[in-house]
């Protein structure tokens, strides 16, 4: 259910109304969704494992087929920006799907 977005309480509504927003309520089972709150961590769980990806692979493209500059301005913003999104994603939605098991709201 955190891979899929899914309300912690049903299982079956969805969790986000957006890309990264928080449904107010579950449209199913009615949970106060807007209780629950993932603060920073979806955004410092993607600077950590995002970025350490990316500078490792970075790195690895320089120092191994040694491009020239552009190729790295243009690989790695459509990596990172995706990856970014996707990492706060998931992490947000385990984040809630915590603090509703362990009754934090």
């Amino acid at each position: 259910m955190v891979l899929r977005g899914r309300c912690p309480n049903c299982g079956t509504g969805p969790l986000f109304s957006g890309l990264l927003d928080i449904r107010p309520t579950c449209r199913d089972c009615g949970l106060d969704l807007s209780a629950y709150d993932a603060g920073d961590g979806p955004a410092v769980a993607a600077i950590f494992v995002v970025g350490a990806l990316a500078m490792i692979g970075a790195f690895l493209v320089e120092f191994r087929l040694e491009p020239p500059l552009w190729v790295h301005a243009v690989i790695w913003p459509l990596l990172v920006l995706p990856t970014s999104l996707a990492v706060m994603r998931i992490a947000k939605s385990a984040l809630i799907y915590q603090s509703f098991h362990h009754r934090r709201a």
